[in-house]
């Protein structure tokens, strides 16, 4: 696929805090729509700090990144907040508003898009359904397990069906058949179009599910495979 057909272009990018070694060195790769890829690496490798350069949470150090089309060094404060309606985001801090019912903190994306209450809460209902919440509708995050959390940041996230999905360690709270659950949600998506990027230390989903693997080590990506499933679907 040529790289004007990405959705994320990075070249030649370089990340580094202050007067430290660089976290990320010359990463150049693009990433496509209806894509999945798993991003892996040691901890500390950079993963993380990848998918916040993703979300433009960070800008590169040097090099350029760009996001549908976008040089996110040159976007204007509106074009930022446009550009992350389409992207949903599952870091390990969750983010979750506590002062939000359960329903609430997943229903918050389209309320923010416009979409009218009934229309929402009947949309944040079945995402939480899925992911084995729909007892916990009007529960506060504080009375939420970790795994719990983690659930409703990935429902948050997964509500709006964004065109960019970013998940950092999405199942290292939950147990097998909840993980496996979630990772047939991502799946879905990606077949209706989402370019999702899971970083994850469990070797045995990438092993299992055989996505596009993109490896950091010494703050380079040193692998990326592409391979068919087992249908031959991909």
């Amino acid at each position: 696929m040529s790289e004007e057909n990405s959705i994320v272009s990075f070249d030649k990018v370089m990340l580094h805090y202050g007067e430290g070694a660089p976290v990320l060195k010359n990463v150049s790769i693009s990433l496509y729509k209806k894509s999945f890829y798993f991003l892996t690496g040691a901890s500390g490798a950079g993963k993380t700090t990848l998918l916040r350069l993703l979300y433009m949470g960070i800008k590169p150090s040097s090099g350029q990144l760009k996001i549908f089309g976008k040089d996110v060094a040159e976007i204007s404060r509106q074009e930022l907040f446009e550009i992350r309606q389409k992207i949903g985001v599952v870091f390990q801090d969750f983010n979750i508003l506590n002062h939000l019912t359960v329903m609430e903190n997943v229903a918050l994306p389209l309320k923010v898009a416009g979409e009218l209450k009934k229309q929402r809460e009947n949309q944040a209902k079945e995402i939480l359904d899925w992911v084995g919440l729909g007892g916990c509708f009007n529960a506060y995050p504080d009375v939420l397990s970790g795994g719990q959390k983690q659930r409703v940041a990935i429902a948050r996230a997964v509500i709006i069906r964004p065109e960019i999905l970013l998940a950092d360690e999405p199942t290292g709270n939950v147990d097998e058949q909840i993980a496996n659950k979630l990772m047939n949600l991502f799946y879905g998506m990606h077949k209706m179009g989402t370019c999702v990027i899971v970083a994850t230390h469990y070797r045995q989903f990438v092993d299992t599910f055989r996505y596009n693997e993109l490896k950091i080590e010494n703050g380079r990506i040193i692998a990326d495979r592409s391979i068919l499933d087992p249908k031959g679907e991909f």
